[in-house]
């Protein structure tokens, strides 16, 4: 979910003065709140109850009380990605309400954990503090949680890779049915909170997110993006979907149908939820459909019950929605399933229960718990992933005297979807605690920026607009820069320990905690000139909202007073470095036995929601910063703490020792120390690939995996860390591979031991590979994974199910999952590139049969494609292929037998255009010309035909376009 932009939140102030009035207490008697009555039987009464305008005000987000019922106002969603996070604004200044309990690793961390168990744990607590923070204030704190993320992290350079889990969908289903089982809790009949899982579907790039569309070829919908989300649901460990902003085969997944997908896959009702503002795009940005009451007909047809959209402002929605009965787009039965689906969350979450449910105890004292924050400390400890450790150069000693050095040592930074740290225990308070002595530096240049004999000066306290006013630079005219990367900074206060904002879209104001919000106004460049002056420019993301003017450069006008204008008309300040941070941070390295430098992101600039990254490279003044400290102490330890992957190849072939974590809460400091001095063994895994430095990625809005070599699965770039690395301070052996046919499947064993001087965990990974195949398959998969804890020299065998129905694919020729004869090869190790034992099995599967394309066969089950796209069919279901000139598509293994000799294309086209039917490549024989006309637009469905001529026995066959038109399906004639 996201905020609107800029938030409107004025109706916000109205609706809580509505949402603080206590509804008027109704009869106990009524049957829809006995508990000792069958559940349909409770949700019939009170549907039957309702009025027609209450059923479709409760189609918003925020639900309004039904007083004569005494039922209470309801609203969906909480952000609860790693805790509980914020709620939609509602306080007296239209901002968020955010929550400060136990903030746990990032969610790329929580998977980093490979710990379902664990996670589970996680989830528990998550939901526990919602019920918390629900029984302070249930008017704000809803208990329908949106996370977990399970969109695969297919691309790192992603905006919202700190949400999702993996790159890898049997790891990332396994973590969200943790994570949602734990937020529910065991009650077989109530919820302790309702988990939805983000962002249904293919929703993997920030960039235009509203108005792209993620291209799905079948394989790569069923063997890839639906998996993430089928598991979950499957396993009953989730209450809904919140749809994407994006499109998906061309339509928009606000719309796409839920019916005949999420809700197939289970059989617990599913209560789903648009992201913010996706209910407007549908006639605004998408332009899909001309009103607003066809775009809500079609998003309620297609299985979404709540619509996020108007901040807290009902009445539009209400509105459309009577529109659409009126014109006849929806029925009243249609009204009627959405609010079935809504009541049975709110009756499984015991809102009817006169007790509450078995839930409806739970105070805010459970918030930041001594237990929660034990949790928090083992799973960030858990979630550390031990990436170099040459010469055995951890753990520490204590009796080492420590350089702690780094822009990221003294601080802990919170993300958009986390909530506020109650305490933090950074990285240098962590190493104290352990090192018999310490010095530190956060390895920052310290600046004053002057002009006409003038300083640029800040205020003290909660901090003042800046100007150019000091002729001495004292405190108040010295900041603190922060390099993040392609030239952005921040820039510190020293007066006051705040960060420099355009907070009020106007002047400059030091009053900033950290860099936050939106907009990100705490975003620099100092631009050298070629006369030796520095250019300030502001770099805050979203400009174009700022109405000050296409100035982005700081201009001080005669009294000092400063505003943004043209790079030609800004003022030129001389840059005094009052101090070197890499001169500081190399001295605090000589003076000590070791160096720990902490560098990594700020999870508001360095990518985030509505933000893809344009780099995977360390920022450079970091880079640098790690090279000089190591260069006077080469027993150097880097501490990495970001959220994705990082190309830093070249701290790989110089420093001895690197350990990264995610932004992992307040306990981050225990965790890392916990790890660099041996009181915990790293056994953090990561769950993503990270490339090497020039490693050339697919185009971020290419979601064909296949087609593209992207992921451990298709990619045979060699990583610079690979899918499910990560190393311990002790050794294991693997022993005694076998894979034994039981059941439906194989038992594959291995006899695992801890052959070193430490306990540890190891974390072993299944991976498959198919030998041989009609399609492309996986360099090798993921099957199953195990973290295990030994201690030296004891031994384990670990065992996996492994079934036939795990190695099937999807067969394009026949729409439905099949296995194929073939030997697999059964992979054991400690990473997808560690691989240490292997065995082979031969599966007895079922030949894919050759084409017929005498029956009519769609044109999106193409085996190959040049260039086309998927698009939609109509704006309710189907998938056709778009295609412009010289592009193609392509069947393979066509049996035509004795011969054909028509073609009939289903075609929608704008103009006049053809198809080339062509045998064996895209230039091969010419064996027909299909002329297209136009058809009266990409919705008005006609059929294109032309003879054949040669057109007898096996072929692939390729359809190349000559000209921008859609086709449905294909099919020849005998």
């Amino acid at each position: 979910m996201s905020l609107s932009k800029p938030s409107a939140v004025a109706a916000a102030l109205a609706l809580a003065a509505a949402l603080t009035a206590a509804p008027a207490q109704a009869a106990d008697a009524y049957p829809f709140r006995d508990p000792t009555l069958p559940l349909q039987q409770r949700i019939d009464d009170l549907l039957g109850r309702l009025t027609l305008a209450e059923k479709i005000s409760w189609l918003h987000q925020y639900q309004p009380a039904v007083d004569r019922l005494g039922i209470g106002p309801f609203k969906t969603g909480t952000e609860a990605l790693h805790g509980v996070a914020w709620s939609t604004d509602i306080d007296n200044g239209g901002n968020v309400v955010t929550a400060q309990g136990t903030v746990f690793p990032q969610a790329v961390g929580l998977a980093g954990t490979w710990n379902p168990e664990l996670v589970k744990k996680v989830g528990a607590a998550v939901g526990t503090e919602a019920r918390g923070y629900h029984a302070e204030n249930p008017r704000v704190w809803g208990l329908q949680l949106w996370a977990p993320v399970v969109n695969l992290l297919r691309d790192p350079r992603w905006g919202r890779n700190e949400e999702g889990y993996s790159e890898d969908p049997l790891l990332t289903g396994a973590i969200s049915t943790a994570y949602g089982s734990g937020i529910q809790g065991d009650d077989p009949d109530h919820l302790r909170a309702a988990p939805v899982l983000k962002h249904f579907l293919a929703n993997n790039n920030e960039v235009r997110r509203d108005t792209t569309s993620s291209s799905l070829r079948p394989r790569v919908l069923n063997e890839y993006d639906i998996p993430a989300f089928k598991t979950a649901l499957s396993a009953g460990a989730a209450t809904g979907v919140m749809t994407a902003y994006n499109l998906v085969n061309g339509r928009p997944a606000t719309v796409t149908d839920l019916n005949s997908t999420v809700r197939t896959w289970t059989d617990r009702p599913l209560f789903n939820v648009s992201d913010a503002g996706g209910p407007n795009n549908l006639t605004g940005s998408q332009a899909y459909f001309a009103t607003q009451a066809e775009a809500s007909a079609a998003m309620i047809k297609a299985g979404v019950e709540s619509f996020t959209v108007d901040n807290t402002d009902g009445a539009p929605t209400v509105a459309a929605v009577n529109q659409a009965l009126s014109r006849g787009l929806l029925t009243t039965a249609d009204i009627d399933g959405a609010v079935r689906n809504i009541l049975s969350l709110r009756f499984r979450l015991g809102e009817f229960d006169p007790d509450g449910g078995p839930y409806g105890k739970i105070t805010k004292d459970v918030v930041d718990s001594p237990e929660h924050r034990k949790l928090a400390r083992r799973t960030a400890t858990e979630a550390a992933v031990l990436l170099k450790n040459a010469g055995a150069t951890l753990p520490l000693s204590p009796a080492k005297k420590v350089a702690v050095v780094g822009p990221l040592a003294r601080t802990l930074y919170t993300d958009w979807y986390s909530g506020r740290l109650p305490y933090k225990v950074t990285p240098l308070d962590g190493i104290r605690e352990r090192a018999a002595a310490t010095v530190d530096t956060e390895g920052v240049d310290r600046i004053a920026l002057k002009s006409g004999g003038r300083y640029l000066t800040a205020g003290t306290g909660a901090g003042a607009d800046l100007k150019l006013s000091a002729t001495t630079a004292g405190a108040t005219e010295q900041f603190d820069v922060f390099d993040w990367g392609e030239g952005i900074v921040t820039l510190r206060s020293v007066a006051n320990g705040k960060y420099v904002s355009r907070a009020n879209w106007s002047t400059l104001v030091n009053n900033q905690d950290q860099p936050t919000g939106w907009f990100v106004q705490e975003q620099f460049k100092l631009e050298a000139q070629a006369d030796g002056t520095t250019l300030l420019r502001y770099a805050g993301y979203e400009t174009a909202y700022d109405w000050f003017g296409p100035g982005k450069y700081v201009k001080a006008a005669a009294d000092g007073t400063l505003g943004l204008t043209t790079a030609g008309d800004a003022t030129r300040f001389e840059k005094e470095v009052v101090r070197s941070g890499i001169d500081e941070a190399v001295a605090a390295a000589k003076s000590a036995d070791v160096a720990v430098v902490v560098v990594g992101s700020m999870p508001f600039i360095n990518g985030r929601e509505d933000h893809d990254r344009t780099s995977l490279s360390l920022a450079e003044g970091q880079q640098a910063l790690v090279e000089a400290v190591h260069a006077a102490n080469p027993n150097t330890v880097v501490v990495l703490e970001n959220s994705y992957p990082t190309t830093v190849d070249r701290l790989q072939e110089k420093v001895p020792a690197i350990l990264w974590t995610t932004h992992a809460g307040a306990e981050t400091g225990h965790a890392l120390a916990d790890i660099l001095y041996g009181d915990a063994n790293p056994a953090g895994r990561l769950t993503q690939t990270w490339p090497r430095a020039g490693t050339t990625l697919p185009d971020i809005l290419d979601y064909d995996i296949i087609k593209t070599g992207a992921t451990y699965l298709y990619s045979r770039e060699k990583p610079l860390y690979a899918f499910g690395h990560g190393l311990s301070y002790t050794t294991f052996a693997y022993r005694n591979l076998r894979a034994v046919a039981r059941g439906d499947g194989y038992e594959v064993s291995v006899k695992v031991t801890n052959t070193g001087s430490r306990a540890g965990d190891e974390v072993v990974q299944l991976y498959t590979h198919q030998h041989s195949s009609r399609v492309a398959q996986p360099v090798r998969q993921l099957r199953g994974f195990q973290r295990v804890r030994l201690i030296p020299g004891e031994s384990k065998v670990v065992t996996f199910p492994l079934k036939t129905a795990d190695l099937a694919l999807w067969d394009v020729t026949r729409n439905r999952f099949t296995v194929e004869p073939s030997t697999h090869d059964i992979l054991v190790g400690s990473a997808s590139d560690r691989i240490r034992q292997r065995a082979t099995v031969r599966v007895a599967g079922e030949r894919i049969p050759d084409r017929d394309l005498t029956r009519v066969t769609r044109a999106a089950d193409f085996d190959d494609y040049a260039g086309v796209e998927l698009v939609d069919e109509t704006k309710a279901s189907g998938d056709a292929v778009g295609a412009t000139a010289g592009e193609w598509i392509a069947f393979e293994d066509v049996d035509f037998g004795a011969g054909v000799t028509g073609v009939t294309i289903g075609v929608a086209a704008t103009a006049a255009s053809s198809v080339e039917v062509r045998l064996g490549s895209p230039t091969g024989r010419l064996a027909g010309t299909v002329p297209v006309a136009a058809t009266g637009g990409v919705y008005r469905w006609a059929t294109a035909t032309a003879p054949v001529s040669g057109v007898r026995g096996e072929h692939d066959v390729y359809l190349v376009f000559r000209g921008d038109l859609r086709a449905k399906d294909v099919s020849f004639t005998r």
